[in-house]
């Protein structure tokens, strides 16, 4: 069974940084691409980051390229994602997620097929 598990997520100050992280079981990890995405109350999930399965490529949403940064490692079964200046507007819960897809299409919700639980990120003005 796919287990995809999150943490990091908290409360902190705009202009602030959080790192989460989303740690996999149950699959070959190096095999799959990862991607975080977010969803803020009455609002959609929308894609934030995304890594493909050798770390060779990263997408970002553009509102936060220049300040989140994803990364992987293999060897531990993770996926994180470093956010700094930290808006209001990033407040959500972060959902990591992984796909079998390895090309552009790694930027949309509909492409992954597993999902952990969820982090809350809150961002105070």
């Amino acid at each position: 069974q796919v287990q995809l598990g999150e943490s990091g997520g908290g409360l902190v100050q705009a202009g602030g940084s959080l790192r989460l992280s989303c740690v996999v079981s149950g699959r070959t990890f190096s095999r799959y691409s990862m991607g975080w995405f977010r969803q803020a109350p009455g609002k959609e999930r929308e894609f934030v980051a995304a890594i493909t399965w050798d770390g060779g490529s990263t997408y970002y949403k553009d509102s936060v390229k220049g300040r989140f940064t994803i990364s992987r490692d293999n060897a531990k079964n993770t996926v994180n994602l470093q956010m700094n200046s930290l808006k209001p507007e990033d407040t959500a819960v972060y959902f990591c997620a992984s796909t079998p897809r390895a090309d552009y299409g790694i930027r949309f919700r509909p492409n992954y097929n597993y999902w952990g639980q969820g982090t809350q990120v809150t961002v105070s003005s």
